[in-house]
């Protein structure tokens, strides 16, 4: 059952539920994106700031789209997040101007020398440089998506279901399409979206280095 304090969005079963996401949950966000960052496994043992991913992914939306900021809370406690934004332009611009800045000036900036970076500088970098991707290609799909899911969640359907709702928040709200950012790396998670119907979406104008998979509503 919901603890008290939470107002459950969706029933996923066995003591899994969807709720918005609170201030309350930042730790929570921070940890399940430490524990899923390294193309959905475990990158403790690489980042020497264990805070800075979440900074990076996943506390912003519950600060600047808390209307599609969710939690997935098991028996112990917040286990994965699903978190969207409408418009990526406006998203982008607010965390630029308004999120980044102030983590800058409490970090060392590492430099753009690859081979020297150790750690969390890869991130302490991406936050003094932030790189928002948003060319033309992906316009018909404004609103984008993130979703991590700790082991205990995962082969529950979870996964799908959360997202599915999430699809449904935004097309309510006006969204034609969505887009996502995916490590090519994680065959599975494209997998994942494959089955609900986003294709890869190949163009010139998109880093390499991330596959981007589109669906319109």
């Amino acid at each position: 059952m919901p603890r008290a304090g939470s107002t459950m969005v969706l029933d996923f079963g066995d003591g899994y539920f969807l709720r918005r996401a609170k201030t309350s949950d930042d730790a929570a966000l921070k940890l399940v994106c430490l524990r899923t960052g390294d193309s959905g496994k475990d990158a403790s043992g690489r980042e020497d700031d264990p805070s800075l991913l979440g900074l990076i992914y996943a506390v912003p939306y519950q600060v600047f789209a808390p209307d599609f900021a969710f939690v997935v809370q098991g028996p112990e406690g917040v286990c994965g997040y699903i978190l969207g934004a409408l418009d990526t332009a406006e998203f982008y611009a607010e965390v630029g101007r308004d999120w980044l800045p102030p983590l800058a000036t409490r970090l060392g900036d590492p430099g753009p020398d690859e081979s020297r970076w150790r750690g969390s500088d890869w991130a302490r970098y991406a936050i003094h440089h932030p790189e928002f991707v948003y060319p033309p290609v992906l316009h018909p799909y404004p609103a984008h998506g993130h979703i991590d899911l700790l082991p205990e969640a995962r082969g529950r359907r979870i996964g799908h279901r959360g997202l599915t709702y999430l699809m449904a928040r935004l097309a309510e709200a006006g969204a034609p399409g969505m887009h996502l950012q995916v490590s090519p790396k994680n065959r599975g998670a494209q997998a994942f979206y494959d089955k609900l119907g986003f294709s890869v979406l190949a163009d010139e104008s998109l880093p390499r280095h991330t596959t981007f998979m589109v669906k319109g509503f």
